[in-house]
């Protein structure tokens, strides 16, 4: 009984575990040709900071942000942003006054969401993955899959053991089913630890280049609003101290 148990659980795990190899090679290649290119990149701006440390979103929270700051937007601690100042002094401003729409307010949850994937933020992205400074989005969204599906092979086959058991009165049956289930798990958990040092860095938005650029990024929560808002570019509106402008971005 236990072995129509197993085979599933074998399967999951060696393919999920192909398909993060492959997955590796292919970013390993990727990640080879981008070093081989000159980078263009002699430093990196807020917005470029930004998407290094958080990806679309963080870019969207910073512009949001430095509009506040300025007065130009008001984040209210309720979810929504208002518009004061309907002049955008570059194209993502512009595209996030837009974005509001005629009436000049909406949901911030709402606005964050379309500006994250507007072309005016991922363009920024794309500017920074020609420089070798951030990772590709399909290289990273494929590693992230593979992995995801390594660790559900995992959960499959600790659940299956579990039916394997209990529909084994044998207690010779159910050592042999132990001891043949251990292999799709030392495969899948083997790969998993493997992963967190060898495929970790392709699901980050910084390449291993982006990484130094960050660390060479100086943020002072608590100094100039230059210092407050590198500070939320790298690590997000956990870094504002005004508790009532974090519920704005939260909410």
């Amino acid at each position: 009984m236990w072995l129509l148990f197993l085979i599933p659980a074998f399967l999951a795990a060696a393919l999920s575990c192909l398909r993060l190899v492959r997955v590796t090679a292919t970013a390993d290649a990727l990640s080879g040709a981008e070093t081989g290119r000159p980078s263009d990149a002699t430093g990196i701006g807020l917005y470029e900071t930004a998407y290094l440390a958080g990806g679309p979103v963080r870019v969207v929270d910073l512009a949001l942000v430095l509009m506040a700051a300025q007065g130009r937007l008001h984040l209210a601690h309720t979810g929504w942003t208002s518009v004061v100042d309907p002049q955008g002094r570059n194209r993502l401003e512009r595209t996030l006054i837009e974005s509001i729409g005629p009436e000049g307010q909406c949901r911030t949850a709402d606005l964050r969401a379309e500006l994250a994937t507007n072309p005016a933020v991922l363009e920024i992205g794309g500017r920074l993955v020609l420089a070798g400074l951030a990772t590709p989005a399909i290289v990273q969204e494929a590693t992230s899959t593979a992995v995801r599906q390594v660790r559900q092979a995992l959960l499959l086959s600790l659940l299956l053991l579990g039916a394997s058991i209990a529909l084994t009165p044998d207690r010779g049956e159910a050592g042999a089913a132990v001891a043949w289930f251990a292999l799709p798990l030392v495969l899948t958990s083997g790969t998993l630890l493997m992963a967190r040092v060898d495929v970790h860095p392709y699901t980050r938005w910084a390449t291993h280049a982006g990484q130094q650029a960050l660390h060479a990024v100086h943020s002072d929560p608590g100094g100039t609003e230059q210092e407050l808002l590198t500070a939320v570019a790298m690590v997000g509106p956990a870094a504002l101290p005004d508790a009532r402008l974090r519920a704005a971005l939260r909410n």
